[in-house]
């Protein structure tokens, strides 16, 4: 990462709420065919989450803990702040002296913005601007919300209209917080209903709806240069299993992740 920040611009695309089985499910049925032209031989990487909701895994990934490989360690961070001790921290971490990731780009020179999601980002009162204040930049409507079919579209209507302004000269780290995947998502699925309400497979077409946009925001992104993106869910969530419904909780659905990275050639 010591030869990218600097070099590349940077995306941090989180699908709020995605389950890993789920999206393992999609990928190898081929039922998200952009996404897994992206991902490295097609499959996503099962992964722990640092937290079971979102404010908790957010608060961790943007002090450079990203999701973890799901066997025994210790796996070397991408990112990470300098602190002694670290036994995640490796020759090709980027080191940052700031105590969270958005600030040490920006103190690298990236120009920083969020494109918010779920509520924890929609600046309405302290709690939903702590994570949004991290950045130079930051948006959100109501359009963006868990409650709008279109939110990713919307989403990237605004990520497209922030590249366009930005300076070309100026390295952009993009983060955009997908609320799609989290409840309400029956809306997703054609003839489910909200008094049915949401499911696994309702969550699993709110993850098809996500990939069919998901590469005009890549298109986008490349054509200010080559840029690196990691795309993974934050926490999980359950559908009954095993009693459970929701997350904020410790169970395996919550705690299991997809994960991916890779890189953006300019166009």
């Amino acid at each position: 990462m010591n030869e990218v920040v600097g070099s590349h611009d940077l995306l941090l695309l989180t699908l709020d709420t995605l389950r890993y089985d789920v999206a393992a499910e999609l990928a190898a049925a081929g039922r998200t065919p952009h996404l897994s032209a992206r991902m490295p031989g097609g499959a996503w990487d099962e992964r722990h989450a640092p937290g079971s909701f979102t404010y908790a895994s957010h608060q961790a990934m943007f002090a450079g803990f990203l999701p973890t490989p799901a066997t025994p360690g210790p796996h070397p961070r991408l990112f990470a702040a300098r602190f002694a001790g670290s036994e995640t921290t490796a020759a090709g971490t980027y080191v940052f002296e700031t105590p969270d990731l958005v600030s040490g780009l920006a103190a690298a020179g990236y120009h920083t913005v969020c494109v918010g999601g779920v509520g924890f980002f929609n600046k309405r009162g302290p709690l939903g601007s702590v994570l949004p204040g991290y950045f130079d930049e930051s948006h959100w409507e109501p359009e963006f919300g868990v409650a709008s079919p279109t939110s990713f579209e919307a989403q990237i209507d605004r990520a497209e209209k922030v590249i366009a302004a930005l300076d070309p000269g100026r390295r952009l780290f993009l983060f955009v917080n997908v609320s799609a995947l989290h409840q309400p998502n029956w809306f997703h699925l054609p003839g489910a209903t909200g008094e049915a309400g949401d499911s696994r497979a309702t969550h699993a077409a709110a993850l098809e709806y996500v990939d069919r946009h998901v590469e005009r925001l890549l298109t986008a992104l490349s054509g200010r240069g080559p840029a690196f993106a990691i795309v993974c869910s934050d926490h999980g969530t359950a559908y009954g299993d095993d009693g459970y419904t929701g997350h904020r909780l410790g169970h395996e659905a919550v705690w299991t992740v997809p994960y991916t990275h890779f890189f953006l050639e300019a166009r």
